[in-house]
């Protein structure tokens, strides 16, 4: 299913990302802690793009739409601010992401594989975003 592979793949930046931070010289974790901060807020604002989708589908609700565009928002914050607290706004938005997308999937505004998807890939989002804070 091409939808799990660029899933999948797209977690490489997170993982190795997270996991780099570690072992980087301290001269380089400001580098690989901002790589992933701008790689999880870029892919933050893509995923809840679907919301947008599923509005110009005409199947939305104005809380959808809202959706759409609040984690795009968030992201910006968070990479305008020092990253102890950009980490949790980050994790905060990719859980309440997820959940948003069970929601509508549930509601059949979503393929019902979709959250199978989803809330393995941002499990692993989120431990690689707290290996990154921890790392610092």
């Amino acid at each position: 299913m091409l939808p799990a592979l660029l899933g999948y793949a797209g977690l490489i930046p997170f993982v190795v990302l997270g996991t780099a931070v570690w072992f980087v010289p301290v001269s380089q974790t400001d580098v690989v802690e901002r790589a992933l901060l701008s790689y999880a807020a870029c892919i933050l604002a893509f995923m809840a793009a679907v919301h947008w989708g599923i509005g110009m589908a005409g199947n939305a609700n104005s809380w959808q739409l809202g959706l759409s565009v609040i984690p795009a928002l968030l992201a910006w914050i968070a990479m305008n601010i020092q990253p102890p607290l950009a980490y949790s706004v980050l994790i905060v938005s990719f859980s309440f992401l997820c959940i948003a997308d069970t929601m509508a999937s549930r509601r059949k505004f979503l393929p019902v594989w979709y959250p199978q998807l989803r809330i393995p890939l941002t499990v692993i989002v989120i431990l690689s975003l707290i290996s990154g804070g921890f790392g610092r």
